[in-house]
């Protein structure tokens, strides 16, 4: 009976709290299952086999550590087997679900690296190799990853935030949708559009998000939003490979690049090498 009170007590104080948050009494852990499980809304942004999360999803997030998890699973005492349930139990519950993300599951790798320390306890004879190779494996790729690879999302940014320094500024992002951050960065009311996409909430068959619309062609896109002069933007950021597509457009209307940022040596899609900031010269 203990527990069942702890989850009820639960439940109503994060009904309390989000109704103090929405104004309206709303029940979010419904509103998760209504959207991503009953209407599957989510699988518009994408959608993965049932196996994904075991076959590539989790092999990924554990990377070199995974041999460790799973010598660990072995070898770990039964006491702490309860731990494994709840991993295996986290992975099977979310490949139920279309749309999968590595990120969905990051929350049971702090389980698996218990099992991992027993692996390293385990194995004395090699623990300080398997150390080593440990750091190496992990440290390189974060520092790659961390410092080298699409840090342009944000060093684009220091040259937004000059623009509160100008009066009647605007800006928009001609890039996919949540490419770069916004007024978490640029603390001033300055004007940000950017390409939409949210889920078809209406179920349209024919229902296609602006960020497709636009990327299916571009330039007519840009003509037909902005037919006013007195619409256009004093600013525009986009990735490198949109510059040749649109370049008619940039000319016609005098926008020059101004600041121009690694981002990337992978580039691939609608992802460019480089981000690139324009701004609208005023004759």
């Amino acid at each position: 009976m203990l527990h069942i009170f702890c989850r009820l007590l639960a439940l109503g104080g994060s009904v309390i709290i989000d109704w103090m948050y929405f104004g309206e009494w709303t029940v979010v852990q419904w509103n998760f299952l209504k959207f991503n499980v009953l209407q599957n809304i989510g699988s518009f942004y994408g959608s993965h086999p049932w196996h994904w999360y075991m076959t590539q999803g989790f092999p990924v997030i554990m990377g070199t550590h995974l041999p460790f998890f799973i010598h660990g699973c072995i070898v770990a005492p039964r006491r702490y087997r309860v731990l494994l349930v709840a991993i295996v139990w986290t992975v099977l519950i979310y490949s139920t679900l279309s749309h999968k993300e590595f990120r969905f599951i990051y929350p049971v790798l702090p389980l698996c690296m218990i099992f991992c320390g027993f692996s390293l306890t385990n194995i004395k004879r090699w623990k300080k190799p398997a150390i080593g190779f440990l750091v190496l494996s992990n440290l390189l790729p974060a520092l790659y990853t961390g410092l080298v690879h699409q840090r342009g999302a944000l060093d684009i940014m220091s040259n937004v935030q000059q623009l509160c320094q100008k009066q009647n500024s605007s800006l928009l992002i001609l890039m996919p949708c949540h490419s770069i951050p916004h007024y978490s960065h640029v603390h001033c009311p300055i004007t940000m559009n950017f390409l939409e996409c949210p889920p078809d909430l209406g179920d349209h068959d024919t229902y296609v998000d602006e960020a497709d619309l636009f990327y299916a062609s571009p330039l007519a896109w840009l003509h037909a939003e902005f037919y006013d002069h007195k619409r256009l933007p004093t600013h525009l950021v986009m990735f490198s490979v949109l510059e040749k597509d649109i370049n008619p457009f940039l000319i016609t209307h005098n926008y020059v690049r101004t600041a121009s940022v690694f981002h990337t040596h992978l580039p691939e899609g609608r992802i460019g090498s480089h981000i690139y900031l324009y701004e609208r010269q005023l004759q």
